[in-house]
């Protein structure tokens, strides 16, 4: 008797590509040339993307509707027949709005060009505030901020400690006194606007893989109020299971005890490694007999504890990119050096060292460069 064959697992219907799907799908091909490419013609979209010029043409008037792209007039190139005539991502007609909450004291929020060009912002300082207050000054700060557009509004990019699940809920925030915090549903109510929210090391590490050096196999670790990182793997983010990929800062580090946390356990990568840690550990150093060399040691300490949390990150997934982003003052130095060289004693001998570790270009706008990113992401499919 011979057994029936195996059933084969179809997707469900709904997951069947539309014509629909097709087409944005392709629509953001052209704002995605555009974007990374400047200025083409119709002609130059067409070899670009292997697509006829009839369907880039069809594409290009409906962007041009949309008022996503426009034309910037004829080429200067000397060609056979008529000049072409350029189109481009409508650069300066569309903005965006970005709201950093990962800072230590300070919440922050810019307006963007759609180049990641910051045209105006706003502030507001933190002096102990928690839970509620900090929301309230979060919908004060977006809703000043966005009367500060001079174009139309993509969107609100946000990024904030915690824990993000894929409804812009803040699951958890310690360092804010946030629990369920339903941040988007907030902003979008009191703006009208289509908000994203993301964890500050997931929108970091999107402004270095797209506006810096970042590549397709890295981690970016996010120091400020608190620790947190953002993976890259094979050039997309890796959000986890439980929306919390990359939440080193409440690992505990070593088997030495520690200080408290604010999530309640001892010994943290936060009480080492947060701003306000170093700054207290530095702060008490400061009165020893040999300042220097104690501060040193502290910084030493907490490149140590961060390596002991990054080698089976970097093992596991074999990266190649280690991007440290924070207060340049503390993490450049002895701290990027000791993290440096724990790492290469804990992984694998190569040559050359499998793994580099640097510090993020412009870390004070990392995070609202990388809320730009996820709202042209969102909004216009470009990455």
């Amino acid at each position: 008797m011979t057994s029936a064959p195996a059933r084969r697992h179809r997707l469900p219907l709904e997951n069947a590509a539309l014509p629909s799907h097709g087409r944005e799908h392709n629509l953001s091909l052209v704002l995605q040339t555009l974007h990374s490419g400047g200025p083409m013609s119709r002609a130059d979209l067409s070899r670009a993307l292997g697509l006829t010029r009839v369907t880039v043409s069809d594409l290009v008037a409906e962007l041009i509707e949309r008022t996503h792209v426009i034309e910037l007039g004829q080429t200067d190139a000397v060609r056979p027949g008529k000049p072409a005539m350029l189109v481009d991502l409508n650069r300066r007609g569309l903005q965006i709005l970005g709201l950093d909450l990962a800072e230590d004291s300070i919440l922050r929020a810019a307006v963007l060009d759609l180049d990641g060009n910051m045209l105006a912002r706003t502030e507001r300082h933190l002096v102990g505030e928690t839970g509620d207050a900090v929301i309230e000054l979060v919908v004060d700060m977006a809703r000043e901020s966005a009367a500060l557009a001079t174009a139309p509004l993509l969107g609100i990019g946000v990024g904030t400690p915690g824990v993000v699940n894929a409804d812009g809920v803040v699951l958890t925030a310690p360092n804010l006194g946030w629990t369920d915090v339903p941040l988007r549903m907030l902003l979008e109510a009191e703006t009208g606007l289509p908000t994203l929210v993301s964890n500050d090391a997931d929108a970091a590490v999107h402004a270095d893989y797209t506006f810096g050096d970042g590549c397709a196999d890295m981690i970016l670790v996010k120091v400020g109020r608190g620790v947190g990182s953002g993976l890259i793997i094979g050039g997309q983010r890796v959000r986890g299971v439980h929306s919390a990929a990359g939440e080193i800062g409440h690992v505990t580090v070593g088997t030495d005890g520690g200080s408290r946390c604010s999530c309640g356990k001892d010994g943290c990568l936060e009480t080492w490694l947060s701003v306000p840690s170093l700054k207290h550990s530095l702060a008490t150093a400061a009165g020893a007999a040999d300042p220097s060399a104690t501060s040193d040691e502290v910084l030493r300490t907490a490149g140590e504890r961060l390596a002991i949390a990054l080698a089976p990150v970097v093992g596991a997934l074999d990266l190649t990119d280690i991007v440290l982003s924070g207060p340049t003052e503390l993490l450049d130095g002895p701290l990027l050096a000791s993290t440096e060289r724990t790492l290469r004693q804990r992984l694998l001998p190569q040559q050359p060292p499998p793994v580099s570790v640097r510090l993020a270009a412009h870390p004070e706008d990392i995070v609202l460069l990388g809320t730009a990113v996820l709202v042209l992401w969102n909004r216009l499919g470009v990455a």
